[in-house]
């Protein structure tokens, strides 16, 4: 697998340094090396792109609003001489945070871990059509069946995610997004940044939170509306 990737950033010794890193490694692919976000808005537009390296602090326009005015988000790594940024970075869902100066050892154990969530992105797709009832996951290495009837919820745990089955939980490194998008919107919907719930196991919704068997999952006002409106829809009883 070949992964295109971009660098932003506003320090040409910087730049030499990530592109040297680049270059050894045969699965990147580097399609270009910019000073500012303004001239990445033509790459993206131009080129297909899996991976940004972003520096945070740059000239007109932040790494951090660079993201936000992004309408596909290709996987991030931050390389940045600030380690403050790392809290932001995690809640924009990145794939990792290098700070400089930036071991090659740390490097290539981030883009690693972008290799993987791709193939994992892949892998996960469901089994069958979206009328199907199941889908596989990659855990340690082998691949278990899961039926979408066993599934109670899904939490991001940083670059993992742990699956709550009735019973058991598995744990698979891929991230909360990539799982929304391969499995059916008609069984499961992502209710916030950290949990995805299976619609027809939901027991109860309370306030901004959803109750399944014990457990109670924190909803995002902003998808309130649209839970209720799937989970009520002709189903709530009226005087």
């Amino acid at each position: 697998m070949k992964i295109n990737c971009i660098i932003i950033d506003d320090e040409p010794i910087a730049c030499k340094g990530m592109r040297e890193y680049v270059e050894q490694i045969d699965f990147l692919n580097l399609k270009a090396v910019v000073e500012d976000v303004l001239q990445a808005y033509r790459v993206l537009n131009e080129e297909s792109v899996d991976l940004i390296f972003l520096d945070i602090e740059m000239p007109r326009l932040s790494g951090i609003d660079f993201i936000k005015s992004l309408k596909t988000v290709p996987f991030i790594i931050f390389t940045t001489a600030y380690p403050r940024y790392a809290l932001q970075g995690y809640d924009l869902d990145v794939a990792d945070y290098l700070v400089k100066p930036i071991a090659f050892p740390r490097f290539l154990k981030a883009v690693n871990k972008v290799r993987d969530l791709l193939i994992s992105k892949y892998a996960v797709k469901p089994a069958m059509p979206e009328n199907g009832d199941h889908f596989f996951l990659k855990e340690n290495g082998k691949f278990t069946k899961i039926f979408y009837a066993d599934v109670l919820f899904a939490e991001a745990l940083q670059n993992y995610v742990a699956i709550h089955l009735k019973g058991r939980k598995l744990l698979g490194y891929i991230t909360l997004s990539i799982l929304e998008e391969q499995l059916p919107s008609a069984l499961f919907m992502k209710v916030h940044k950290s949990y995805l719930v299976s619609l027809q196991k939901i027991d109860a919704i309370e306030g901004n939170e959803l109750l399944i068997q014990s457990v109670r999952i924190p909803i995002s006002r902003n998808l309130k509306e649209t839970l209720m409106k799937k989970v009520l829809e002709n189903k709530l009883l009226k005087r």
